[in-house]
């Protein structure tokens, strides 16, 4: 079982890619344990608008146009680590809370690392996405991979103050998850293009010495 990259020259389809197949497994089980006895189940709903979106979106593109088992691997990871906070909400995700007490810190910090998770994981499948299936290259293939991810990091942190709007007042608290900082939208940004910075360097980097070493 070959596992392929964004630099492979080609990718399977789901029937024949059991890695696919194995890392799907994986996230049904995660999801499974997380819609069981959440913590606030109107929270847990509307994480989980999100899940149902990016789902239902990656399984229109999977059937023409798929992705590499690492950009897989990588949405994978993701997925799993909101749908964990779904469970728990963010600002009482236990790992967050392990974070808390290590640094001695007033703040549980799950959301921030997810935040930054979003650019860090997101901007490599984002990349081969542009690179595979709209034929970007170079830097146009980088510049527009920034942008997508710094766009969504933006539309959904909109979208998230409109759904607490509008829902009532404690599942809103839970979902924003902000723990009083007025500031909290912005620095969620910030850590998300930071992470797509640093998953971009690394590409060009990485492809950069593959080039130097296979001339």
């Amino acid at each position: 079982m070959a596992f392929t990259t964004a630099a492979s020259p080609s990718v399977q389809g789901f029937s024949a890619n059991r890695a696919l197949q194995i890392t799907l497994a994986v996230c049904a089980v995660v999801w499974v344990w997380a819609a069981i006895d959440p913590v606030y189940r109107f929270d847990w709903f509307l994480e989980n608008i999100l899940v149902a979106v990016g789902v239902g979106l990656f399984a229109w593109l999977h059937r023409t146009r798929p992705l590499s088992d690492l950009s897989h691997l990588l949405l994978a990871v993701f997925f799993c680590m909101h749908v964990a906070a779904s469970h728990y909400t963010y600002s009482e995700t236990p790992w967050g809370d392990w974070l808390k007490d290590a640094l001695d810190t007033d703040r549980n910090h799950y959301d921030r690392i997810v935040h930054f998770s979003f650019g860090l994981l997101l901007a490599y499948p984002v990349r081969e996405y542009l690179v595979r299936h709209v034929r970007f290259s170079g830097f146009s293939s980088f510049f527009f991979a920034f942008v997508v991810l710094v766009a969504c990091s933006e539309v959904y942190e909109i979208i998230e103050w409109l759904v607490a709007a509008i829902v009532d007042p404690e599942a809103g608290t839970a979902f924003l998850g902000t723990q009083g900082d007025p500031f909290d939208a912005q620095k969620d940004t910030a850590l998300a293009l930071l992470g797509t910075v640093l998953t971009l360097c690394a590409t060009a980097l990485f492809e950069r010495r593959c080039h130097v070493n296979n001339r």
